[in-house]
């Protein structure tokens, strides 16, 4: 099966795992500058894999979605996440689940999470002062992590929230390294020996947290229809065409797949999007300007239409993929895509890296132009930072919202400077991949423009 792969990496599949955790985008860099946009590897303990960074293989792929599998490829996640996530089933499971979740992330719903997101980054942004250093990927973590406590989870005060909050945290913070990531991809470390151990510390705090969302679930149940407005209550809530709602299970599994989908990736990608927006002036005095121009009337319909201030989201989205590959697919029988023949079962891995750094596609790709994005747009398998296909990310109108609202409520009440002027590289966190150092950050002023409005 390796041996028919195309383009095949010759080095031992040990050695490609351990620079494929150390350093996933150099490994991606390196073996497509030798091999060109499609190439083979095989990491030690796990399937070989087809690395895809060619546009129209790609959307081959999208247009075959239903001959593969995808939950099946994602079992790294599943000690994480449970065997209910979303990203751990196909077929008509996950159709279902995916038709269950879907409502509380579009349409009306995220105007009513506006104004909560707005309210939550004014509260800790509040207790900046001025000449004060902070990690910006820190303080965009603390923005992330209490908008999945309030607006996914429903909570915001009480014990279980106060419990919720630093148990959350330490947990994620478990994988804050390449060295401390590699437990979740060499299964010989995954020995729970108790609290002694990292794998052991992991499945405790897990634990803790399923007991924490049992009880909110179970406390919810008892106020049988009386729901609120929550994801959460809107999950448990929903009904699939049988009548039938969402298990306990089911409801924790797809709470953690939300929290790992929408934490992690959000306070990343706003660390990169301040590293950017303030290493260029020229970007900061065309964003506030755009800004400006709304007045004090602006609300998130208003942000949400401005051309550069939309650029500028989506540049970051480009040169910061947060995950190095999109979900793996699986192919379920044998097919030709861009010319080769793969037999069934084989495991395809796009990159969203190696599209978004084409220079046919994106020309001087490494340096930060938002100009490209306006007057032009993109196909699905030229620009990917959510996905695509019938896996695109469920939450990628959400996240959008929260990247904009986020930005325009501290680029209108502060000014800011970076603190060191020095280049900030990516490093693995976990599955992704952030901004190593965060991007420390100083506040020089805190204006007195009002804050963005939400209707």
């Amino acid at each position: 099966m390796l041996s028919q792969l195309p383009n095949r990496i010759t080095s031992p599949p040990w050695w490609q795992l351990i620079n494929w955790i150390a350093d996933p985008i150099e490994f991606q860099r390196k073996y497509s500058q030798k091999y060109g946009d499609i190439f083979s590897m095989h990491l030690s303990g796990l399937a070989p894999s087809v690395i895809v960074g060619n546009p129209q293989a790609i959307q081959e792929i999208f247009n075959q979605d239903s001959k593969f599998d995808v939950g099946r490829g994602n079992d790294l996640a599943e000690p994480l996440l449970g065997k209910n996530s979303l990203i751990l089933i196909d077929g008509g499971r996950h159709r279902r689940e995916r038709k269950l979740l879907m409502p509380p992330f579009h349409g009306e719903r995220l105007q009513a999470y506006a104004k909560q997101i707005c309210l939550i980054t004014e509260q800790i942004a509040s207790q900046w002062e001025v000449g004060q250093t902070f990690i910006t990927r820190s303080a965009m973590q603390k923005v992330s992590l209490e908008v999945i406590l309030q607006i996914v989870f429903g909570l915001s005060k009480g014990e279980r929230y106060e419990q919720l909050k630093p148990l959350l945290t330490a947990w994620l913070d478990m994988t804050d390294s390449p060295l401390r990531s590699s437990m979740l991809f060499l299964r010989f470390l995954q020995k729970d020996w108790g609290m002694w151990t990292p794998w052991g510390q992991m499945k405790q705090r897990q634990r803790q947290v399923h007991n924490l969302l049992q009880a909110e679930i179970t406390e919810k149940r008892t106020k049988q229809n009386d729901y609120g407005s929550d994801v959460l209550s809107l999950m448990m809530a929903a009904r699939d065409e049988n009548g039938q709602a969402m298990s306990d299970e089911e409801l924790k599994d797809e709470l953690l797949t939300i929290l790992f989908a929408g934490h992690e990736t959000t306070a990343t990608t706003l660390s990169w999007a301040f590293y950017q927006i303030y290493r260029h002036p020229d970007v900061l005095e065309k964003l506030q300007h755009e800004l400006d121009s709304l007045g004090n009337n602006n609300n998130f319909t208003e942000i949400n239409q401005l051309p550069y201030f939309t650029a500028v989201c989506q540049e970051t989205l480009r040169m910061y993929p947060v995950i190095p590959v999109l979900f793996p697919r699986i192919t379920k029988s044998s097919m030709k895509i861009a010319g080769y023949e793969f037999d069934a079962e084989t495991t395809f891995l796009m990159s969203s890296y190696l599209v978004h750094y084409r220079e046919d596609l994106y020309p001087d790709a490494e340096q930060f132009k938002p100009e490209r994005f306006i007057g032009r747009q993109y196909s699905p398998a030229e620009y990917l930072p959510f996905g695509g296909g019938s896996r695109r990310c469920l939450g990628y109108a959400l996240a959008q919202m929260e990247m904009k609202l986020v930005l325009a409520t501290i680029l209108s009440k502060y000014q800011l400077v970076l603190a060191e002027d020095k280049p900030v590289i990516m490093q693995r966190r976990g599955f992704t991949l952030a901004p190593k150092g965060g991007v420390r950050m100083m506040i020089t002023e805190k204006l007195k423009q009002g804050a963005v409005k939400t209707r």
